[in-house]
């Protein structure tokens, strides 16, 4: 095939490519139009949620099954992802709070599930996020819950006791390569600034060949770039992507101490999404301390009913000293009939009990 014939070929394509775009987006219209008669005729005034991530797993399976190259499984999900993205925001206008300032891990991960199409807000810390999306002040709100290095981050767990009432939605896996960033050399760097994960994930790079700089740690990897574009002798521990934000050189690359560093983070709602037959629920639940094995024998009803457990986290439950909250991440759906039926169990083990919500599990 000559030059000229394959780019007239091309145009052909990109002409049905564009009209068979816009006809997915008039069907998207359609879909948000009868799930808002669908809750009108149920008595609902709500607006439907435009964001259904069981829904999107599925679409993305579809797409890989369907894919037959040579475009890779990867580009073509990114693709679907813009698509998915644009109908959205055709749908409702739609906000995503994040841990700022623009370019932070958190800033990624929102974009990487949400796309380029819709609104996303920056807030100082992780509990602005939180709060946030409990009060829809923004539509969803993301953030980060563990590394894989450097465990739980204890950030949203307080702010998880402090504001039971937000919904967990799905969960997002983002790679974290971490990077020296400053507009100096390694010897002359005196300070480095960094999110306290961070840190955790640097810690022995930064032993070997920054021993003597202060460490300091700030709200964000972000916040890290912006004060050390800003101060002399100052360097941050932060993502690639802050180094052209915020006009600064790459000291040192991939200075992370494992190459498979990757954070989980939360979309969190008012609501979890339905079940989808691959989930997982995230409880927080204390016990009454003074009676012996009263965790033990909560722990215990999961496995009665054939219930995983793939994490558990506690922390200060802030009603009196020494008191904790324990946090249990099982696999499975509040409404599947097991799940359901050790919930009811437990709580004769548990002082409080919440849901923080329901999620499809994830494995990309």
């Amino acid at each position: 095939m000559d030059l000229d014939t394959a780019r007239s070929r091309i145009s052909e394509v990109d002409r049905r490519l564009v009209e068979l775009l816009n006809e997915r987006a008039r069907m998207s219209l359609n879909v948000g139009a009868a799930k808002r008669r669908t809750l009108k005729e149920q008595g609902d005034d709500t607006d439907p949620e435009v964001y259904v991530p069981g829904q999107e797993k599925r679409v993305f399976e579809k797409v890989r099954n369907l894919n037959q190259g040579p475009l890779s499984g990867e580009s073509v999900c990114a693709i679907y992802r813009e698509i998915m993205s644009a109908s959205i925001s055709l749908q409702s206008e739609v906000s995503v709070g994040y841990l700022g300032p623009p370019g932070t891990f958190s800033h990624q991960a929102a974009m990487q599930r949400f796309g380029d199409s819709l609104a996303y807000v920056p807030y100082a810390k992780i509990e602005d996020v939180i709060v946030a999306a409990a009060k829809e002040e923004v539509t969803y709100g993301l953030v980060p819950i563990e590394n894989s290095t450097f465990g739980a981050v204890v950030q949203t767990l307080d702010a998880f006791v402090a504001q039971p009432s937000v919904k967990i939605r799905a969960e997002v896996y983002l790679p974290v390569t971490q990077s020296l960033l400053s507009r100096y050399q390694l010897s002359a760097i005196r300070k480095v600034y960094s999110h306290p994960q961070a840190f955790g994930q640097s810690r022995t790079w930064l032993d070997q060949h920054l021993p003597h700089a202060a460490r300091v740690e700030v709200s964000s990897t972000a916040k890290a770039a912006e004060l050390a574009a800003a101060e002399n002798y100052a360097a941050a521990v932060s993502s690639e992507v802050c180094a052209s934000l915020y006009h600064l050189d790459v000291v040192a690359k991939d200075i992370t101490t494992a190459g498979d560093n990757t954070t989980r983070f939360f979309v969190l709602g008012q609501s979890s999404d339905s079940p989808t037959g691959d989930d997982k629920t995230l409880l927080m639940f204390t016990v009454d301390h003074r009676e012996p094995g009263a965790l033990c024998g909560a722990l215990n009803v999961f496995a009665k009913h054939k219930i995983n457990q793939t994490a558990i986290n506690s922390r200060p439950s802030r009603q009196r000293q020494w008191h904790y909250m324990f946090f249990i991440e099982i696999q499975g759906h509040e409404l599947d009939a097991n799940v359901a039926s050790a919930l009811e169990e437990i709580k004769a083990y548990c002082l409080d009990l919440v849901v923080l919500g329901s999620y499809p599990h994830q494995y990309y």
